[in-house]
């Protein structure tokens, strides 16, 4: 139970509230914060070195995001991951992310292709180097190029909606090594596609790269639950 957190330190551009927040959603995102762990706000002010309040500020902020559920009379839990949540955000996020990368195969910049590639390169060192958190990152950093080279800020924005639940599937889907050198492969084919301006073939190849994923991550779900248990 130890260690999971540093003590906040006070950060002059942003509120202790904020501070308090952010450290517990990555706690969350990064599985340190268990699906189904109870949440007890005076042992998690204690660990980061604050006072209760900013820690049921960020509780019940993280609550509507979805992150945490409250069970009436036993307080506040991490949400867990249920095959069908999967299966929801990743039936919405295939089809969200396909149109991007048809749309960046059209519109996209000599200067994002650049960024691509590079954001490729980095994935692969951090591989070799087993940094999950960079491969992380810099996954993240792929799609948001995606994203933004589809010059379409309202499908970018609904993409965004479902960060949260996405973040969580990124790092369970990272957690099985093997899928690394899949993932590159399947993020260099799209990034061919788009070079060759073939925006069918870029949301095709998109597509069922999301649905690889979907498949990796309810593959995890299903061995968790197979130990613990439907999550909450």
């Amino acid at each position: 139970m130890s260690n999971r957190f540093s003590t906040i330190k006070l950060d002059n551009y942003k509120p202790l509230r904020d501070l308090v927040f952010a450290a517990i959603r990555e706690a969350i995102i990064s599985g340190r914060l268990k699906p189904g762990e109870r949440l007890m706000e005076v042992q998690l002010a204690e660990e980061m070195g604050v006072s209760r309040t900013p820690v049921r500020e960020a509780i019940r902020k993280l609550e509507l995001e979805g992150l945490v559920v409250m069970v009436p009379r036993k307080g506040a839990y991490v949400a867990g991951l249920t095959l069908k949540d999967v299966a929801e955000v990743f039936e919405i996020r295939g089809s969200l992310e396909g149109l991007a990368a048809a749309l960046a195969a059209e519109r996209i910049t000599d200067e994002e292709i650049t960024s691509l590639d590079k954001i490729l390169e980095d994935i692969s060192k951090a591989g070799k180097e087993e940094d999950t958190k960079t491969v992380i990152k810099k996954d993240m950093e792929f799609h948001q190029v995606l994203f933004s080279a589809s010059r379409n800020d309202r499908l970018a924005q609904m993409i965004n909606n479902l960060k949260e639940q996405i973040d969580r599937f990124r790092t369970q889907s990272f957690s099985n090594p093997a899928r690394l050198k899949s993932v590159l492969s399947e993020h260099e084919q799209i990034i061919e596609a788009i070079k060759q301006g073939d925006a069918e073939n870029a949301e095709r190849l998109a597509k069922e790269h999301i649905y690889e994923v979907e498949y990796n991550v309810m593959n995890i779900l299903r061995k968790q639950m197979d130990f613990e248990g439907e999550p909450l």
